[in-house]
């Protein structure tokens, strides 16, 4: 409760700070979720990317369940084993453990698979929704755009101020 109020009063200190140095300045927001949510490409390159990222996350649950199968079997058949069968099995399992491990970061990990195949399809459409904000903003005259999607809480939006439509008249797409 009180990180919230913190934060609220931090945006609202941010904002008098911008508003006072900005007295004379024109400024803007956009929504870059909304925007997203209205360019195609967007919505196939998610769709893409969850289905990668459920792909990926079926192969890792499979192998989890595999050797969940084989502990369960050691720990059925372990008063039969002697010590070297004992080791090798505990070999087997924590080697398959780790196997998996390294499957899951290398798919989910910072510089895994996913992020890399984000990277690839997001990335271009992030820079061209940047490049149309930057032309709305010039053209419009505006100091500072905010993204009302982001951290930066706004207490209050005037539908006026609202430049995601410009935007994506900007990029070629009509408001639906």
């Amino acid at each position: 409760m009180k990180i919230q109020f913190f934060k609220k009063i931090s945006a609202l200190i941010l904002f008098s700070f911008f508003a006072l140095n900005t007295f004379a300045q024109k400024f803007g927001y956009v929504d870059t979720e909304y925007i997203l949510n209205q360019i195609p490409e967007y919505k196939a390159a998610q769709a893409e990317l969850d289905k990668a990222s459920l792909d990926w996350q079926k192969e890792i649950d499979s192998k989890y369940a595999e050797i969940d199968k084989l502990s369960k079997a050691y720990a059925a058949e372990k008063i039969f084993l002697t010590d070297e069968m004992m080791k090798k099995r505990e070999t087997e399992i924590e080697t398959r453990q780790k196997e998996v491990r390294d499957l899951q970061k290398d798919k989910f990990g910072v510089d895994g698979e996913l992020f890399k195949k984000r990277m690839e399809l997001i990335k271009p459409i992030q820079d061209k929704i940047y490049s149309a904000v930057k032309a709305v903003a010039e053209r419009a005259g505006l100091a500072i755009v905010f993204d009302k999607s982001s951290d930066l809480t706004m207490l209050y939006t005037s539908p006026r101020h609202d430049k995601s439509d410009d935007v994506l008249n900007y990029m070629g797409y009509n408001k639906k």
